[in-house]
């Protein structure tokens, strides 16, 4: 029943190509972040939460 439902709207076939294509990019702009972070930047905010 779903299924004829969401067969019946238009243009209902972009989205899940819109939905993969959204976090495919943030997930290469979070790795490319996090290669390319200053590594005295991630130690200091690792040892944030045991210095009080």
């Amino acid at each position: 029943m779903i299924r004829n439902v969401l067969e019946s709207i238009q243009g209902i076939d972009i989205f899940p190509i819109i939905s993969l294509t959204i976090f495919f990019v943030s997930f290469t702009l979070m790795l490319i972040w996090v290669l390319k972070a200053d590594k005295k930047y991630i130690k200091k905010m690792s040892e944030m939460p045991l210095e009080k």
